[in-house]
């Protein structure tokens, strides 16, 4: 038995077939999952488990060099811009309207769908290296 990071077998089996800049997203209960595009959902409750804690938890196993987030989350949702910061200080950041945040879904590996129900809770991981 897997005994840290990803537990998730769905999630870890997508983070250990990835490869450099590859996609992985990870976004609120509300968001549409284009069809073809692989849906992990991991939504219980309102907030369970929270979009921040998931994002945390990958990035305990996977490198990402550069995020995609909404243009909207800088006046619609602000806090959790500022939480995204927290988390990832040093990474790029690519801001893109909403509308091509959805459609840009399609080519990720998976979709993590969480507990969050907060507006524009949603985000692209680019895969970068470890060596």
């Amino acid at each position: 038995m897997k005994k840290s990071g990803v537990i998730n077998s769905e999630i870890a089996s997508e983070i250990a077939n990835m490869g450099h800049m590859d996609w992985l997203s990870i976004g609120d209960a509300g968001m549409p999952v284009p069809m073809g595009t692989k849906k992990i959902d991991l939504a219980v409750s309102e907030q369970l488990p929270s979009f921040t804690e998931v994002l945390s938890n990958v990035l305990t196993e996977l490198k990402v060099q550069k995020i995609y987030l909404a243009n909207e989350i800088k006046t619609d949702n602000p806090d959790q811009l500022q939480a995204i910061k927290d988390i990832m200080p040093d990474v790029e950041i690519e801001f893109v309207p909403h509308t091509q945040l959805k459609a840009d879904l399609a080519k990720t590996h998976a979709f993590i769908r969480t507990g969050e129900m907060s507006a524009f809770s949603n985000i692209i991981l680019e895969s970068g290296v470890t060596f």
